[in-house]
């Protein structure tokens, strides 16, 4: 008896473990950058069911770093850009989109002393083949390869500026560094993102521009991608992920408050700052499919991209999870 009492209390102590291990939610990691629109990322966790999946946000400098870390595996669900889900389809990487997040964010801003008014794109035409006569650079900047230099390059396309021709591009990377850029006069013209574009304006070290939304990529910016092989093995983690920023969507739309108080709090910068930048931003979980292939197109026609990613930009938009989070069909969801 005694023998048989000691085998059933070993056979308990090893499954215990097992319990343990059944219990515990898989682990997601969620990367954002510091940008105005990327910053209610922050905010999942605490949206999240605790017994689903253990999310933890981590803050980037910029979307390149976000990227870098979900194609390395540091990460394992990211908050980028349309235009680093093309970039990365061309390059080879096993990148999924499983939701949209928010979109604008974008301005383009002058330097003060520049004879060039709002929206005037004769007069900056005017103004660039003027320097180019003087044998100056005419000196745009951006964060490579985030939305905004995307932004920026398919609006001076439309307009007819070549800007590997007729422009210098300069590639500032971490666009917290762009008013300093402007202040130094190190630039004429910019295109950054929220909150700094309107930081930017509010101490006045350069006007504004334009909005340069009217291309191939509207008002599309962030996006949220991951690897086939998270979505593998945490299915479940993977849906409640999403089911978190689709909460936390729903609350920037309707609290403004909440939104500009995110805002602070992950850059820094004061409330009159990220109450102008909540005016340039658009919550949207959905994934705008036409749009997205639309960029990847005009990205190639950029030279950005080598390759046509159109049919990989369709095929590795997965919207199961947006469709099992809000009971809609992919129909409704930007399909």
């Amino acid at each position: 008896m005694f023998k048989l009492i000691a085998n059933i209390a070993l056979a308990a102590a090893a499954l215990l473990p097992l319990v343990g291990q059944a219990q515990e939610a898989p682990a997601i990691k969620l990367g954002y950058a510091k940008c105005a629109h990327c910053t209610p990322i922050s905010l999942t966790p605490a949206h999240a069911s605790a017994s689903v999946v253990k999310l933890e946000a981590i803050p980037f400098n910029t979307g390149n770093d976000v990227l870098t870390a979900l194609v390395s595996k540091s990460i394992d669900v990211a908050q980028v850009t349309y235009l680093h889900y093309a970039t990365a389809l061309d390059k080879g990487f096993d990148v999924v989109a499983i939701s949209g997040q928010i979109s604008g964010g974008s301005q383009m801003l002058i330097g003060n002393d520049l004879p060039v008014k709002e929206n005037d794109w004769a007069g900056l035409k005017k103004l660039i083949a003027e320097y180019k006569a003087q044998g100056k650079p005419f000196r745009v900047a951006a964060s490579r390869g985030n939305a905004q230099d995307i932004h920026m390059r398919g609006a001076f396309a439309k307009q007819g500026i070549d800007i590997n021709k007729e422009v210098q591009f300069i590639n500032i990377p971490n666009p917290s560094d762009h008013v300093q850029a402007l202040r130094r006069g190190e630039v004429e013209l910019i295109a950054t993102t929220e909150p700094f574009a309107t930081q930017i304006s509010q101490v006045k070290a350069a006007k504004f521009f334009a909005y340069p939304y009217d291309q191939a990529a509207g008002k599309l910016t962030n996006l949220i991608v991951t690897r086939s092989d998270v979505i593998a093995a945490k299915p479940k983690a993977v849906e409640e992920t999403v089911r978190s920023i689709v909460k936390v969507n729903e609350l920037m739309a309707g609290n403004q408050p909440l939104f500009v108080d995110t805002i602070q709090k992950v850059t820094g910068l004061d409330k009159a700052i990220a109450t102008g930048a909540v005016a340039n931003l658009y919550p949207d979980y959905r994934m705008q499919r036409a749009s997205a292939v639309a960029i990847a197109q005009m990205m190639r026609d950029l030279k950005y991209i080598g390759s046509d990613v159109s049919a990989a930009v369709e095929k590795n938009m997965d919207y199961r999870f947006l469709e099992a989070v809000t009971g809609k069909p992919k129909s409704a969801l930007g399909y």
